[in-house]
């Protein structure tokens, strides 16, 4: 699934702990993990390309596309290189990984929406 993703160096759960922090949340688990090991990158799954940012770049590049003002309670952690992003929806309990127009950003109706981070990679995969 990852052949021609390059990965970053990977990160620390205390980087990931400053991180939800200063943004208020709580990454789910599988997030997490994920992060640990890779801290993103960038490439194809299947045939989607997908960039997902490091954590360090989570604050800043939320407030540069001004998220908390057009769609709050979404984090965006990455993008299509495109016109889609791809976030997590923060309103609910477990917190809902979903894809969305960048104009627009409507969490309310997203383009997909899952609980599992690697089925969304699946989705991605598949796509």
């Amino acid at each position: 699934m990852f052949k021609e993703f390059e990965f970053n160096t990977s990160t620390s759960k205390q980087e990931i702990e400053k991180v939800e922090e200063v943004l208020n949340v709580n990454f789910p688990p599988d997030y997490i993990e994920f992060m640990l090991k890779t801290n993103g990158g960038e490439g194809t799954i299947g045939e989607s390309y997908l960039k997902l940012w490091e954590i360090q770049e989570l604050i800043e590049s939320n407030e540069d596309y001004s998220v908390p003002e057009f769609a709050p309670g979404l984090l965006i952690i990455g993008s299509d290189g495109g016109g889609t992003a791809y976030g997590y929806d923060f309103r609910q309990e477990r917190p809902k990984l979903v894809e969305v127009d960048f104009i627009g950003m409507d969490i309310e109706n997203p383009n997909y929406s899952t609980d599992d981070f690697f089925e969304f990679m699946k989705y991605l995969y598949t796509y």
